[in-house]
């Protein structure tokens, strides 16, 4: 049987349950279950389904498969409930361990055995769809702080607002795969009809002795260079070290552009109230590999750009007075340097885990550093194969063989990938929730797709910084595949889009406010699934043109005052700045054109970082970006 049906498994309740697997061509397969039994055969490719009929939520239940000789299959502990699909790129994955300081007490305090986890394994596939996934650590696991510490943030917090609101069991299965872009999830057929080049950059990939080739030659160049830098790098973690005569640097506008290793140093005087107790050490997010070092030992160790570094301090390590934190970087591509506003300091006290609100205990760390090179070196050779983020792979792997297993609603939570190349955005979605919903022979499967939240990418390559804001126009790659985004879900009558570009983080591609992205996604799917009635995020209904105010009538009355980041352009396509307010279900927009005003186009919030964009409903929820035009 498929790798999704193990003991402790949630199955949907109100829908046929399909019951699959293989056995030997005709081969007489038996199922028990409720105390009812079901039998069937398998074809002439071994292949059997049975489908239960619909139940209400209960259990536990057993279930017991039994083939023509005798053998056995036996499942327990199983829950009817609701079954949810998460499925993206990265801000999908990001795990309850990454975001545990904002919700230390409620991830600390909660545990429910009526939700049930199960991480689908990462695997791909370019010679077309597989019959199963691969075996998982996290298989139908309840929810506790253990299971749920390498699971997905969005998932846990959504499992346990839909028990909140529903107490019913819930079963949620994470698909995905951090930095794929969406062609990765769409079937070959959805593709090969509008864009063959993208089949044939797949075709391209079907040697596995190529793949295999290229995956051992690029793990022979990592492995060399790291040993060259490793010779070479003479190593300057002991406390003893003298640095009196390295280069001084600040944090906040200082990049290393160089390929190798370079290391920092920092000297913190440590009281007598502190000294010798235990500490967690914050050192922001870092580009791109780090070592961290403290009085010469090692403390934590990351090995890519994004997770935010918080290494813990053993008692007795920190000595009254003079300590040294030593930061070996190890850098491949790009440029070395700190991300700015985030936390970098020594924390202290039984609070120290906490960064929502931070401990009270805490001694800043200076942003001057003292900085010397230890092994430059050339670029490494190497030509990653990543197939993961080639066309078709993931939906031939992890996403074609989970149907046709029986689930409430689909979470679709991507885009970042796609931002640089925004425009076939919007096709490739609709392709994606069709064949999503062919494989599952259901098209009325809901699909709630989150927005992209607020980023400034520039913060990843402009130097030095601080940046600035961008208070005109701009073409903006994000703004275009929200837009994508919102135009998709609003066509189609069984998608809604959760707005989010509010919870981002201007330096955080990965912003940490997952409860509160969960919660958006939960209202969502109360409006798809159990009451049409509830409120989302505003949306405009209708436009008129008087003279030189352009009104928007939305669905909803939002907050009054001025609004910010609205943008109107003409016929010539130009966008400028333009004043507005809002009161009631309206907004009233001084048109600032002097050229004719048709056609006339209008921009709300179209940034990456739209930080100013103020348009929220009475109950908070904020608008989507949007540009409409009036004819």
């Amino acid at each position: 049987m498929p790798q999704l049906f193990q003991s402790g498994m949630v199955m949907q309740r109100g829908k046929a349950i399909p019951i699959w697997g293989k056995a030997d061509a005709g081969e007489a397969v038996t199922i028990r279950f409720n105390k009812k039994e079901h039998t069937t055969t398998a074809d002439a490719n071994g292949k059997w389904r049975i489908d239960l009929p619909k139940m209400k939520a209960g259990g536990p239940y057993k279930l017991e498969v039994r083939g023509k000789n005798g053998e056995v299959r036996e499942i327990s502990d199983i829950l009817i409930g609701d079954v949810w699909l998460l499925s993206g790129q990265s801000n999908i994955d990001v795990h309850i361990e990454r975001v545990y300081p904002q919700y230390t007490t409620e991830i600390d305090n909660y545990e429910n055995s009526n939700i049930r986890l199960f991480r689908v394994q990462n695997e791909t596939s370019t010679h077309g769809v597989k019959d199963d996934i691969r075996p998982t650590s996290i298989n139908w696991k309840p929810l506790n702080k253990q299971n749920a510490w390498p699971f997905s943030a969005v998932g846990y917090f959504l499992g346990k607002k839909m028990f909140e609101k529903n107490k019913v069991a819930q079963g949620i299965i994470v698909n995905s795969w951090g930095g794929t872009p969406i062609e990765a999830w769409i079937s070959e057929d959805s593709l090969k009809a509008d864009y063959p080049m993208l089949i044939k950059k797949t075709q391209m990939y079907q040697s596995d002795d190529y793949i295999r080739a290229q995956m051992q030659a690029n793990g022979a160049a990592n492995r060399q260079w790291d040993a060259i830098l490793n010779q070479n790098d003479p190593g300057y973690a002991d406390a003893a070290c003298d640095d009196s005569q390295w280069t001084t640097i600040n944090q906040n506008n200082w990049a290393w552009r160089g390929t190798g290793s370079v290391w920092l140093r920092q000297h913190i005087n440590i009281d007598k109230e502190h000294a010798g107790k235990p500490a967690r050490l914050l050192l922001g997010t870092l580009f791109d590999q780090d070592i961290t070092y403290l009085n010469g030992k090692e403390i934590g160790h990351t090995y890519y750009q994004y997770p935010p570094r918080r290494y813990d301090i053993p008692e007795g390590m920190l000595h009254e007075g003079d300590n040294v934190i030593a930061v070996r970087f190890i850098n491949k591509y790009g440029a070395v340097h700190f991300i700015p506003q985030k936390p970098y300091m020594l924390c202290f006290g039984d609070d120290r885990m906490s960064q929502n609100p931070m401990p009270k205990d805490v001694i800043p760390l200076d942003a001057n550093w003292k900085m010397h090179v230890g092994a430059e070196m050339p670029q490494c050779p190497g030509g990653d194969v990543s197939l993961q983020n080639l066309p078709t792979t993931l939906y031939n792997a992890v996403l074609y063989p989970l149907a046709p297993y029986a689930i409430n609603g689909v979470v679709w939570y991507q885009g970042e990938s796609n931002t640089g190349n925004p425009a076939p955005y919007a096709d490739y979605l609709k392709k994606l929730l069709g064949c999503w919903r062919d494989r599952w022979n259901d098209q009325q499967m809901p699909f709630v797709i989150v927005q992209l939240a607020n980023y400034d990418g520039r913060q990843q390559t402009a130097f030095p910084r601080p940046i600035t804001a961008q208070p005109e126009p701009v073409n903006s790659g994000w703004a275009q595949l929200r837009e994508a985004q919102r135009t998709v879900a609003k066509a189609d009558a069984r998608a809604e889009l959760a707005v989010i570009n509010d919870l981002g983080e201007t330096v955080d591609i990965h912003p940490l406010r997952k409860k509160e992205v969960s919660e958006r996604i939960s209202l969502c799917f109360d409006r798809l699934l159990y009451n049409n009635k509830v409120k989302l995020s505003p949306e405009v209904v209708s436009t008129e043109v008087k003279d030189n105010e352009i009104i928007l009538t939305l669905d909803q009355p939002i907050q009054s005052g001025k609004i910010e980041t609205i943008e109107v352009a003409g016929t010539d396509g130009k966008f400028v700045n333009a004043t507005a307010t809002a009161e009631g279900n309206r907004i009233t927009i001084l048109s600032p054109l002097t050229s004719p005003l048709s056609p006339l186009s209008i921009r709300y919030a179209w940034k990456d970082n739209p930080l100013q964009a103020n348009i929220r409903s009475l109950s908070g929820l904020p608008m989507s970006s949007f540009e409409i035009t009036i004819k």
